[in-house]
């Protein structure tokens, strides 16, 4: 796989918990008990697509740019989009769309709860 820093990165992000969907083989990645990152494994156990969470203009633009962006996999296909995990996007544009799927999740949570797990309360 070429994303192997997603794990680390996305685990340094405050409030960010992980565990196993394994009906789905998914690891799932949440904030405030809201997911916000998947990473969708094949029956081998390797990552296939990395899904994220961002606003449908950034989504549809993301789709246009890489022919490895594509819809939300089992996703709703306006908010969620899929990164094949072996695919063509740069890391530093991967990590971007990390951050802002994170702080649009974030963003979602109560004002209590964002100041909890920010460390602000």
């Amino acid at each position: 796989m070429k994303y192997e820093w997603m794990d680390e990165y996305l685990l340094t992000k405050p409030g960010v918990t992980k565990d196993l969907q394994a009906d789905w083989n998914w690891i799932r990645y949440h904030v405030g008990e809201k997911m916000f990152a998947a990473i969708c494994l094949n029956d081998a156990d390797v990552p296939v697509y990395i899904t994220l969470k961002l606003e449908p203009l950034e989504g549809e633009f993301w789709r246009g740019q890489y022919e490895n962006v594509i819809p939300g996999y089992y996703m709703n296909r306006l908010h969620w989009n899929s990164i094949r995990a072996g695919g063509a996007v740069p890391d530093d544009i991967l990590r971007d769309m990390m951050d802002k799927s994170y702080a649009l999740v974030l963003r979602g949570l109560t004002k209590k709860k964002q100041k909890e797990i920010l460390g602000m309360e």
